[in-house]
């Protein structure tokens, strides 16, 4: 089966890929089969976006796809980055500029009300386009006064994941391995929910 990973963002589709290792599934990226035509994400939810994009990718295609769209909630922002998390501070992908305005916008907030979640919405959508299945994975954390870390992207620097069930947990996505990461992490969660979607479909498959 090949799964085609209907992303433009390099660090989502490397991170997609290697969480997918395990699965009989051959992975593919828009850049492996030319490019993907731009999705207008206009939806009012992660779900809605990451709907539009596997819809647009299998039409165009004729392949099973995957979208993602995920993003960072914060409660005292009223929920925001939210859908926006990716051009919060204005150009669409700059990470430095996001984490400079999310600071900049709780500075004065207490610690104790800094209370934020990574949310993940995954969209699989058959050849013809119909949407097989939309699955939701989710962190809960908060976010730090400074960047720690050296690893991830996006807020993963500012961002220190809380589950006190967890072993590891009170610390940010950035001090962890890409294995820690997606043990715990949002995109990790809602991915291990489609690997069992996945193996149902290849079971119905002739």
């Amino acid at each position: 089966m090949e799964l085609l990973l209907a992303t433009g963002n390099t660090h989502k589709a490397q991170e997609l890929r290697d969480m997918l290792s395990e699965l009989p599934v051959t992975v593919l990226t828009p850049d492996e089969i030319g490019g993907l035509p731009e999705v207008i994400e206009d939806g009012t939810t992660f779900g809605e976006n990451a709907v539009k994009k596997a819809r647009s990718a299998a039409l165009h295609t004729g392949r099973w796809s995957l979208a993602d769209d995920s993003g960072l909630c914060v409660d005292a922002l009223g929920g925001a980055p939210g859908i926006h998390s990716a051009r919060y501070g204005g150009t669409h992908g700059d990470d430095q500029g996001n984490n400079h305005k999310l600071l900049k916008e709780l500075a004065q907030v207490p610690e104790r009300n800094r209370n934020a979640a990574f949310v993940c919405a995954l969209a699989l959508a058959r050849p013809n386009g119909e949407i097989e299945t939309v699955l939701e994975g989710r962190t809960e954390g908060r976010i730090l006064n400074q960047a720690e870390g050296q690893g991830g992207f996006g807020y993963d620097p500012l961002f220190q994941f809380i589950e006190p069930n967890l072993m590891q947990t009170n610390r940010c996505f950035a001090s962890l391995t890409s294995t820690e990461k997606s043990a715990v992490s949002h995109r990790g969660r809602a991915l291990r929910a489609l690997g069992h979607e996945l193996i149902a479909i290849l079971e119905r498959s002739p």
